[in-house]
């Protein structure tokens, strides 16, 4: 079965084609950074009006990457949520107007289901091998969420943000340090081969496997204003307080977001920890996770963590062989719980 995926919950205009759940055979992402950079951040309505100016010329990358015309596909998947609801309809009714003019099954798709769904992609059939349950750890722009997988389409939210995001965080920390947008790879890239500076809090919230990191972006900006990098003075920064400062930022949130992790892990006898979203693609969290857990890590390749269209597809196979389908009334939901929870 070959499925044409589309995601468009947020600035990342994506489309993929994915055979049977696991084949990639083509993933494009048209991606906006440039384009929101100047504005340190998401303009929801630029990103909108440029999805719509991306798709189909994605679409037909896709194709031919794939060796593949329209007439190949056997279904059409697309995020309908959570996201941003003017970026969610661009996807949702391309999907719906190119399932109905092919006469095949629509689907929409979790955001955050698609993140996990990515290591299908990455590893022969984690279903069997290491096999359910499997905690996973999705971290993003907009969600920073433990999930306990029970089974395909079987999930258990354990804890999430109860503030910002990861992701957020990341942005928020690098715009205060004057590294630009995206936050996550440039606080990394500073970060690299840096001894941290002195350690910022953790937000450990007692037993909960809930995250926190709106106390962290304060303890950041205070010490940047405290050590006079912000507002940037004239003279401008020096690099290595600044290369400081975001290590030891990073440090924090790579240590909460892997021993709560790991912690899941123990805690609901799971036999995997799975990672997923953008935030994903860090290497330290990689790393850190991977040292911690006694049990197997799946970790997509960074190119499958950040927002894809391959994600949606494979996610939308395994809805499929369910037997589900949606019909051509599919809303957008910006803030949809994640199914089955």
């Amino acid at each position: 079965m070959l499925v044409l995926g589309i995601e468009t919950s947020c600035d990342e205009m994506a489309v993929a084609l994915v055979e049977d759940g696991c084949r990639l055979r083509s993933n494009v992402i048209a991606s906006q950074v440039e384009l929101h950079a100047r504005y340190g951040g998401v303009v929801p309505e630029v990103a909108s009006r440029q999805h719509i100016l991306q798709l189909v010329p994605a679409q037909e990358r896709a194709l031919a990457q794939a060796g593949a015309s329209l007439a190949d596909v056997d279904a059409v998947a697309a995020t309908h949520g959570p996201g941003l609801v003017g970026s969610l309809m661009v996807g949702v009714n391309a999907a719906k107007a190119i399932a109905y003019s092919l006469e095949v099954p629509l689907i929409g798709v979790h955001h955050l289901e698609g993140h996990v769904y990515a290591a299908w992609l990455a590893y022969p059939d984690p279903a069997r091998d290491p096999g359910f349950p499997m905690v996973c750890l999705i971290a993003s722009g907009g969600h920073t969420d433990l999930v306990l997988m029970e089974g395909h389409g079987l999930y258990r939210v354990l804890g999430r943000t109860r503030d910002d995001a990861a992701g957020e965080a990341f942005d928020k920390a690098a715009r205060v340090l004057g590294l630009g947008f995206p936050g996550g790879p440039a606080i990394q890239r500073v970060s690299a081969g840096v001894q941290p500076g002195p350690p910022f809090p953790r937000a450990w919230l007692e037993d909960s496997l809930d995250f926190s990191f709106s106390g962290l972006k304060t303890a950041l900006l205070h010490r940047a204003q405290g050590q006079g990098l912000y507002p940037p003075p004239p003279e401008g920064v020096s690099e290595e307080q600044v290369a400081s400062i975001a290590a030891a930022f990073q440090e924090s949130l790579v240590d909460v977001m892997s021993t709560k992790a790991v912690e899941a892990a123990d805690r609901h006898g799971a036999r995997a920890i799975l990672l997923g979203g953008g935030v994903a693609a860090n290497t330290l969290l990689r790393e850190r996770v991977r040292r911690q857990s006694p049990v197997p890590v799946l970790v997509p390749e960074p190119s499958l963590c950040t927002d894809n269209g391959a994600m949606v597809a494979a996610a939308a196979y395994f809805r499929l062989r369910r037997g589900e389908r949606h019909a051509l009334d599919l809303d957008v939901y910006p803030s949809l719980p994640m199914p089955g929870s």
